[in-house]
């Protein structure tokens, strides 16, 4: 079984992704929604008696922060990976559990992406690049090689991030941002080329 915590729109990418990969035997959690998610039902907790060794999980919230939180909750249940057919991974590129990757995505030589991160629609990450744990990638955005990003880091939809730069934990890069130079821990940053506007508290 595999279980789907979260029931927003991030949970319908997931969703759509693992069946693309032809999985089929699902459970979506969620303990402030209810109905249905794509046709499936939404339960409002997980019953820990029904869990097997054979289950997995998926923490599919969009926001790095709170898929944290979940994921240390849930850290006894096997986090497994969905990634869409359609994404082209380098053999040498490692991913870490949870990770979910989706349609259109490149991802290049010898890249390590850490562990709960969301690697959205159509980004590129290309060689050599260390992407820590909770980050989120967002769609169309373009990461060129010898890039490190901490943990949590949230990269806008369409941000640019040139070679070498190295960008620290819980950072925001601004949808279209153009980032030429390492940015601090929780920097918010907005533009072409890339300022700090804040800090993440």
């Amino acid at each position: 079984m595999i279980y789907l915590y979260g029931a927003g729109g991030h949970a319908k990418v997931i969703l759509e992704t693992l069946r693309a990969q032809s999985f089929a035997d699902f459970r979506i959690v969620d303990n402030k929604k209810d109905g249905l998610l794509l046709g499936l039902p939404i339960q409002d907790h997980l019953i820990s008696e029904e869990l097997t060794p054979a289950d997995s999980i998926i923490i599919a919230i969009g926001n790095n922060e709170t898929r944290k939180l979940f994921a240390e909750k849930f850290a006894s249940i096997k986090g497994m990976q969905a990634i869409h057919p359609s994404a082209n991974i380098s053999p040498t590129a490692s991913l870490g559990r949870g990770t979910v990757v989706m349609a259109g995505v490149a991802i290049q030589a010898d890249t390590r992406i850490g562990k709960h991160c969301i690697i959205n629609t159509n980004s590129s990450i290309d060689h050599d690049n260390i992407i820590g744990d909770f980050v989120h990638i967002s769609p169309n955005a373009a990461i060129a090689g010898a890039v490190e990003i901490g943990e949590g880091t949230h990269i806008g939809i369409g941000a640019c991030i040139i070679q070498g730069v190295k960008i620290g934990n819980w950072a925001t890069i601004g949808a279209g941002a153009v980032i030429i130079d390492d940015i601090p821990d929780r920097a918010v940053v907005v533009g072409n080329p890339g300022r700090i506007l804040k800090y993440n508290k």
